[in-house]
């Protein structure tokens, strides 16, 4: 499907200096890890960069000012300044995690800095006594009231998601400007339990959303690493692809050097990925909503807790004396022989070398077009 209407709604996608800007490709807001630097590459680029969630409405405030500055300071993004006469000041998106995010601090952030966008993940749900669909629809409402303008991202995994949220019965100020539909093979945080794969949910999905007649757009996330990911996501319905693991190895990224090492060395991740919480309650991290569990690359932590029967204990002390030893930086410490957790995606054997987050956005872009021209050829 094509991206031009979607395209229409974000300037800069159509007006950079690229002669070719289609199809559409998006950063995601991957938690701490995509920076405002990478954000703001990505849209220089022609694409739509999404800064990932803060830990704090202070950190989420800080993220958001270095972009402001680095938008009005650094040449290499004046071709993506906002004039007077936009809705916008910041032409990127911004992340939020619903469960973990005050709504109050959210609109004030988007009050103060009018990004293009906001990306919502990850309510709570049944689960924790709350309905996930409704507090979607509030926070959209929420934001939409404090930004006008802004265009709403929601990020869901199901096909009953992408239909309660896309209705026609929902008011158009609660529902959401594009659904983000995230197959299992993503990276990071997604469907613990009732995900399916990219190929079988963007099609029912993306049907059910383009039947309700909203006019909601459908992005496609969820093991896009190359152009043949991308052709094969707008093949399947999508006015937009996500990549996430493909950035983390962008010179951009927020990751440790041993973090994007251990990406770039990875390789079958339909097996040497797993969705697993323990790698968050390794960190500390608790409170996710029951509905999600992230994807990580398989080590010796994994190893150890569930197959070799190391008590959880034993597994976090292994874990935290290699990390005070400096394991952070250290490639050892991320690697299949390694302990701490690398986030990442399906596609991660696709991911080769380090590159800017721009040149991953035009490169993968154009293997996508040379590709569809050389199917048109083949099949005429």
């Amino acid at each position: 499907m094509a991206s031009t209407n979607l395209q229409a709604h974000y300037p800069w996608t159509t007006t950079t200096p690229y002669t070719q800007t289609k199809p559409l490709l998006v950063s995601a807001p991957m938690h701490t890890l995509a920076s405002p630097a990478l954000a703001l590459a990505v849209s220089a680029a022609a694409g739509i960069g999404f800064i990932g969630p803060a830990t704090s409405p202070a950190a989420c405030v800080a993220r958001l000012e270095d972009a402001e500055a680095r938008l009005a300071t650094d040449a290499a993004y004046a071709d993506i300044r906002p004039d007077a006469r936009a809705q916008y000041k910041l032409p990127l998106g911004m992340g939020f995690l619903l469960w973990d995010t005050d709504l109050g601090s959210a609109e004030q952030a988007v009050t103060r800095f009018r990004p293009a966008a906001a990306w919502l993940f990850a309510p709570r749900g049944e689960a924790e006594g709350a309905d996930p669909i409704a507090e979607l629809r509030r926070w959209s409402r929420a934001l939409r009231a404090a930004a006008p303008g802004i265009r709403v991202w929601v990020q869901v995994g199901t096909v009953r998601e992408a239909t309660a949220l896309a209705s026609a019965t929902v008011p158009a100020e609660e529902r959401p400007d594009v659904l983000v539909l995230q197959g299992t093979e993503a990276g990071g945080h997604g469907r613990a339990v009732d995900g399916a794969p990219l190929s079988v949910l963007l099609p029912e999905a993306g049907d059910a959303v383009r039947a309700s007649g909203t006019g909601v757009a459908v992005a496609a996330a969820g093991g896009v690493a190359d152009g043949r990911g991308v052709l094969a996501a707008l093949a399947l319905g999508a006015q937009a692809v996500v990549m996430g693991t493909a950035f983390l190895a962008s010179r951009e990224a927020d990751v440790p050097e041993g973090y994007r090492a251990a990406v770039l060395t990875a390789r079958e991740g339909g097996t040497g990925t797993v969705r697993t919480l323990l790698y968050n309650h390794l960190r500390g991290v608790y409170g996710w909503p029951a509905a999600y569990s992230p994807r990580v690359l398989v080590n010796r932590s994994w190893v150890e807790a569930e197959r070799e029967g190391v008590e959880f204990e034993e597994v976090k002390r292994r874990h935290d004396e290699l990390r005070a030893k400096g394991g952070a930086d250290s490639e050892e410490a991320w690697g299949r022989e390694g302990r701490l957790g690398v986030y990442a995606g399906m596609g991660v054997g696709l991911v080769g070398e380090v590159r800017g987050a721009g040149e991953i956005v035009v490169a993968v872009r154009e293997e996508a077009r040379t590709l569809a021209r050389g199917l048109v050829e083949e099949l005429a």
